[in-house]
């Protein structure tokens, strides 16, 4: 059984206890000048109904939110038993820490570091390319107005937020920005471009291109924590924020493809 969301999950749950169960009493309430309705007691609650055979029920076929109320007892304890880090400390990241190796690499071989960041301006040609190729040529701008939020957004929150510059940075005048004169930390637009790219290649069906376009953002992703040239949740963010566009964007298509359709239909039957 699939996770519908909690609507679908409270439905089974009362589904379980039969038709009349399942129902809360309800009583009218008047209060001021308005009619309003209000529960007969605690006991009438749905979560009051619940036996063990829904909790097993829960676990098995609606594991994925099960993990995730587990992952937020344990980062709760995390939370509050962690250490600040102190105002006068570089910050912590976790992704530095991980790529410690090939920091030290690129630090000690400045012509590999060039070679990479040539390699990484390529891609972010690509992924231009490839949005501006799907709106100018055949025709679909979703991707394009996906990138136009997503990087007037990331502008607003760069400018509102403006992070320090990670220590042990490693530019190159290969970057794009070209030698990273300067640039907006949060969040990371190399990695949202790439993401919203994906996602209308899958649209397309054209999944060996969205894979290779998901391995070389994953290629620049570590890259970019090697560098020092983005946080950890500078390239998180990036994803999220991709998908949140496309989303948008879609959202905005369909809404102005009905507004167009309401237009048109007037006239259809005149």
């Amino acid at each position: 059984m699939a996770f519908d969301g909690a609507a679908t999950l409270s439905g089974n749950l009362r589904r379980r206890h039969g038709d009349d169960g399942g129902k809360m009493a309800k009583k009218e309430c008047g209060s001021g000048g308005g009619r309003g309705y209000c529960y007969q007691g605690i006991g009438k609650a749905s979560c009051m109904r619940w036996t063990a055979e829904d909790v097993v029920h829960v676990a098995r076929y609606h594991w994925i939110p099960c993990v995730f109320a587990m992952g937020l007892l344990f980062f709760m304890g995390v939370e509050y038993t962690l250490r600040m880090v102190p105002p006068a400390s570089p910050p912590f990241d976790l992704g530095f820490v991980m790529t410690r190796p090939l920091h030290r690499v690129l630090s000690s071989w400045p012509q590999l570091n060039t070679l990479l960041a040539a390699l990484n301006t390529v891609f972010v040609g690509m992924q231009t390319s490839y949005i501006l190729w799907a709106w100018l040529i055949e025709g679909r701008p979703r991707a394009t107005i996906s990138a136009l939020f997503m990087f007037t957004c990331r502008g607003i929150l760069g400018y509102s937020t403006q992070l320090p510059l990670p220590q042990g940075f490693l530019g190159s005048e290969m970057d794009f920005p070209v030698g990273n004169v300067s640039f907006f930390l949060f969040f990371s637009g190399h990695v949202a471009g790439s993401v919203i790219a994906s996602l209308d290649m899958r649209r397309m069906q054209r999944w060996g291109l969205a894979w290779t376009f998901d391995f070389l953002n994953l290629l620049q992703a570590i890259r970019l924590l090697g560098t020092r040239g983005h946080y950890t949740i500078d390239l998180a963010v990036g994803v999220g924020a991709g998908i949140l566009f496309d989303s948008l964007a879609g959202h905005y298509e369909a809404t102005q493809n009905s507004k167009n359709l309401d237009t048109q239909l007037p006239k259809t039957f005149a």
